[in-house]
């Protein structure tokens, strides 16, 4: 029986946004643990041990506070701090710009700085944080493609899909589809060490993207580079690495890409920059300050010291430790040559990016912000007062998964970031707009609270930490409409209340996927298309999720059957997909969707099903509409299977036909199948 936390725990959880209680569903209320809520509390520095003495410090601490250390104002409205202010205190406000104001009204956005003495003497300091009230809207109603990069290789691929095959992919797709978009997933960078861990959602940072990714060839430096015969004998193992991929059946093999881009930009690192590349490389060195110069160092380290900070020896454990001063200076080339590969690798997303709008997509590249980082990772190291010790995201258990998810990534502390005026998430926002023409945020929930699990305890014995929605909201927006850029929350499963309204009020799209849109407080049958809601991104089928194919035919119940993932006999699996499948299907031919091609195709074939799908996603209100590129071919392979480790070849393979056969970009440009689906979303 696991005991609930006393009355002063409670409050005292309470008062640090630490919830005792969650509801995996309207009808039912599961209590965290008294060991969950304390142990939670030490991660944010409380000692917990006399619960009454620390709830008694904690309400003298806020009845003390003037002010919170971060406070927000939305542009055209009234600000709601001064309201909690007593009468007669003096505000005194420097914006980002430099100027001095006595009040908070009609200040310009960013993030300023606000100090507050009131009558009784008592003064306080705080940041500011001023937004615009809302996003706008998508310029248009817009279709696009949705593909995990790696997967999309080309006849120039070294072995996986990279940067040069995303702006040809937005050229086409632009210029010759109509898109409006890309959807991929993060490119951050990953931890490195062998074998690497494939997948994009649990990287090293966030803040800086993988040089894995990177089109040797496009480099300047490239094409004078003297050593001929090496650069041959690389292109020649990247070819035989590229075909046994594209016609061997071999899976991605991310380790040997990047021992091969590696030896290659270490090649590329010799020929010297000209002036202007120079002078181009400077500024950015400059921009990126500190958390480049952090995670440039980290590299360095990691390459000597392997990949997990945390057994490196003690003294270069701490960022800002004098042994790690001394070890940055040892090492002065190789933290130079790391950070040359996050230029060279930003470089070539703003070119992806500006290449999509040349190609007259109003949106562009759209990225992913993966929910959290590695705990080895670059991150983890250079922000580590950021971050709750001994903690990991997850999930609690809930009617899919009884035993709850530990995701591994540590989370933010909220106090931290608050005391910060959200410094590390803000640049990182600004990091990431600087190249995206809109970022989708995954488990977008996390704005507003995260699952805690404290390590060494089972998911079961987490708890929820709530974070300053209205400040997370705020900075998002900020950032983001500096930048001219969209952003789309992924708000797929379970959502407490008021989130999504919460998420809309500020113009942040949602995500709709078709088989989830039912009428779950009605009948529970498919929702039409008219109910849909118009503010989010609508698609047939996610990375997560089985591509279009196999879910019409049911083949994912038997992929998930051969792995052994069924929870119930195969038999009732197979007639529960059936039976869901079916009823989309008739409700697609009710509606008139469920019809052949323009060559009079069979209206019961796979192909028809697939763009009578997407025809139904083009009659909702939904201002974007996303296809997964492989169900444009056929596949019928998931990119990632969730609840499998090596039982399945997760983040591993490549965008193949109905039969398995792996298919470039240059396949996929001239695939009959492709325009047909891409002509039902282009019809007016």
């Amino acid at each position: 029986m696991v005991a609930p936390p006393g009355p002063e725990l409670s409050r005292l959880a309470e008062s640090y946004g630490i919830a005792t209680s969650y509801r995996p569903s309207p009808d039912r209320t599961v209590a965290a643990s008294a060991t969950a809520v304390t142990l939670t509390l030490a991660a944010l520095g409380v000692d917990a041990g006399d619960p009454a003495a620390a709830l008694a410090a904690r309400e003298r601490e806020l009845r003390a506070r003037l002010l919170p250390p971060t406070v927000v104002c939305w542009s055209g409205s009234p600000p709601a701090f001064v309201a909690d202010l007593p009468e007669g205190t003096r505000l005194h406000i420097t914006t980002e710009q430099g100027e001095t104001r006595a009040a908070a009204d009609q200040l310009p956005p960013g993030v300023h700085r606000l100090t507050a003495a009131a009558p009784d003497g008592r003064t306080a300091d705080a940041h500011l944080i001023v937004a615009p009230p809302r996003l706008p809207a998508p310029p248009g109603r817009s279709y696009g493609l949705l593909v995990q990069l790696y997967s999309l290789l080309s006849h120039r691929s070294w072995g996986m899909g990279d940067l040069g095959d995303l702006a040809e992919l937005t050229s086409w797709a632009g210029r010759a589809l109509g898109a409006g978009f890309v959807q991929v997933n993060p490119l951050h960078a990953a931890v490195p060490g062998a074998p690497t861990d494939p997948s994009p959602y649990r990287p090293s940072s966030r803040r800086f993207p993988d040089p894995v990714h990177l089109r040797i060839e496009d480099i300047p430096e490239y094409a004078q580079i003297a050593d001929s015969e090496r650069l041959r004998a690389l292109r020649e193992r990247a070819g035989r690495l590229r075909e046994s991929v594209l016609e061997k059946g071999v899976l991605i093999d991310r380790d040997a890409v990047w021992e091969l881009k590696r030896e290659a930009l270490e090649l590329v690192r010799e020929v010297p920059l000209g002036p202007g590349r120079r002078a181009a490389y400077a500024d950015y060195l400059a921009e990126g300050g500190q958390a480049l110069e952090d995670h440039a160092t980290w590299c360095a380290l990691a390459e000597a010291h392997g990949s997990d900070w945390r057994g490196w020896p003690p003294g270069l454990r701490d960022p800002r430790s004098a042994e790690t001063a001394r070890a940055r200076g040892e090492l002065m080339d190789r933290v130079d040559f790391f950070s040359r590969l996050a230029w060279l690798t930003e470089s070539q997303l703003g070119a992806a990016q500006r290449t999509a709008r040349e190609a007259g997509m109003p949106v562009g590249v759209v990225h992913d912000l993966a929910v959290g980082v590695h705990p080895e990772g670059a991150d983890a190291w250079a922000q580590q007062a950021y971050f709750a010790a001994g903690m990991s995201v997850g999930a609690p258990p809930d009617a899919f998964n009884a035993r709850g998810q530990d995701w591994g990534l540590p989370p933010w502390r909220p106090d931290r970031l608050a005391e910060s005026g959200y410094a590390p998430y803000r640049q990182l926002l600004r990091a990431l707009f600087r190249y995206a023409g809109a970022l989708r945020i995954d488990h977008v929930m996390g704005l507003f609270r995260l699952w805690w699990v404290p390590q060494g305890q089972p998911p079961t014995e987490g708890t929820y930490v709530r974070y300053d929605a209205e400040a997370m909201l705020a900075v998002l927006v900020l950032e983001a409409s500096r930048a001219g850029a969209l952003v789309i929350g992924e708000d797929l499963g379970t959502v407490e209340p008021g989130v999504r309204e919460a998420l809309r009020e500020r113009g942040v799209l949602g995500t709709s996927v078709l088989w989830f849109e039912r009428d779950w407080e009605g009948d529970g049958r498919p929702l039409p298309p008219e109910r849909w809601r118009a503010d989010c991104l609508a698609t047939a089928t996610t990375h997560d999720l089985p591509p279009t194919a196999s879910r019409l035919t049911g083949e994912h119940v038997e992929l998930r059957d051969g792995l052994g993932l069924l929870t119930r006999p195969l038999d009732e699996e197979r007639a529960e997909a059936a039976a869901d499948t079916g009823e989309w299907l008739e409700l697609l031919a009710r509606l008139g969707l469920l019809h052949g091609t323009g060559g009079g195709a069979d209206p019961s074939t796979e192909e028809a099903q697939i763009q009578a799908v997407h025809r139904y996603l083009l009659n909702t209100p939904a201002r974007m509409v996303g296809i997964w590129l492989p169900d444009t071919v056929g596949d019928r392979r998931p990119q990632n299977l969730p609840g499998t480790w090596d039982q399945y070849p997760n983040w591993r393979l490549p965008i193949a036909d109905g039969e398995g056969r792996a298919m470039t970009l240059e396949d996929l440009a001239a695939s009959a199948r492709l325009h047909a689906l891409v002509e039902v979303l282009r019809a007016p």
